[in-house]
């Protein structure tokens, strides 16, 4: 096994990520600066990160229903509340799978399975996210073309799947690209606010019925689904 893809098994992040730690000299293996992308350290191999052992750990993914209020990372800097203290001690070391901004809520998943993340957030496998959109006013559907054919965020082009209005003010908004607060900045450019807005699936897995604030352990069904990346059809309309 090659060591980023070790590296990644063992929960330390995505292989991207992996690539980073190895390019930067942060990986040791049995004391020695690893640089090499191509090593294949065995099972005897002590392998370290920022001086720290790394062991390959059984696969572990968990879904969250991410309340608003809550930032997507392990620690803030401004003592905001964090998904991690929503959870048992025992997931510490798991990571997010992409954020969700503090105020946006629905369907986290957080892992220590590196290719699983790396699949789930690599622009090629264009993986569906679908969102609940509720705006400030009545949608004007004149606007649908601009949002498909995209707009220019962080110097690139920023579009939408594919969306359906549910009423005049709700939309099922599918997108396939991460980048940041994408949604609510795309809505602004063309005028509007985005007063509530929640994920309701990743791939084939939905958010169902899970309570806000509440987690559960994937399943090897729900990893199948995850693993779909079909263009599945939209929600049907549900109470957000």
């Amino acid at each position: 096994m090659r060591l980023n893809r070790f590296l990644a098994a063992a929960g330390v992040g995505s292989r991207r990520h992996c690539d980073e730690l190895i390019a930067a000299s942060r990986v040791t293996i049995n004391g020695k600066v690893c640089t090499n992308f191509s090593a294949q350290p065995s099972a005897h191999d002590h392998v370290k990160v920022d001086g720290k052992l790394v062991r390959v750990a059984p696969a572990l993914t968990i879904m969250l229903h991410k309340p608003a209020g809550f930032v997507s990372t392990r620690k803030d800097e401004q003592a905001r509340d964090t998904v991690f203290d929503l959870l048992p001690q025992k997931f510490s070391r798991l990571f997010n799978i992409g954020r969700l901004d503090a105020q946006t809520e629905g369907l986290l998943l957080l892992t220590n399975d590196g290719e699983l993340a790396q699949r789930l957030t690599h622009p090629r496998y264009k993986t569906d996210k679908e969102y609940e959109v509720t705006l400030d006013r009545a949608w004007d559907p004149a606007l649908a073309p601009k949002l498909l054919r995209g707009i220019f965020l962080d110097g690139q082009r920023a579009k939408i799947a594919r969306f359906h209005s549910v009423s005049p003010t709700r939309l099922r908004v599918v997108l396939q690209q991460g980048i940041n607060r994408q949604i609510r900045r795309m809505f602004e450019a063309v005028g509007y606010r985005v007063k509530h807005l929640l994920r309701l699936r990743i791939g084939n897995l939905r958010l169902g019925d899970l309570p806000q604030g509440h987690w559960r352990v994937l399943t090897g069904r729900d990893l199948t689904a995850l693993a779909k990346t079909d263009n599945s059809p939209l929600a049907h309309d549900e109470a957000p």
